[in-house]
């Protein structure tokens, strides 16, 4: 029988391989939906070999704003965009706080 860790890891890479094909904003919140309400995902695989921008960069994502690896804003292949806080993803371009969506590129 697996241990929860076992299980754990195997959710986090089917996330990640979900996520190297993600061509939208509305397709990286599916795959990391939580029940905190719409707009809005997690990524609890953070401590792992592999992150959300390197799988997004393999689906043709861009970065378009960062402040470190635990804070960034890409844009999708169809120009949505999310925003990576400590594992919190949010639709749209957030940083700086920001609680509305921007929808333009951060400069």
């Amino acid at each position: 029988m697996p241990d929860m860790l076992d299980i754990f890891w195997a959710v986090i890479a089917e996330q990640l391989q979900d996520l190297r094909t993600a061509k939208a904003a509305d397709d990286v919140l599916r795959t990391l939906a939580t029940d905190h309400g719409p707009g809005r995902g997690f990524f609890a695989g953070s401590g792992g070999d592999e992150t959300v921008s390197d799988a997004l960069h393999t689906a043709g994502w861009e970065l378009v704003w960062t402040e470190s690896s635990l804070y960034y804003t890409m844009r999708a292949p169809d120009g949505s965009m999310i925003t990576y806080i400590e594992g919190d993803i949010y639709r749209g371009d957030r940083h700086g706080n920001n609680p509305a969506q921007t929808g333009q590129p951060a400069s």
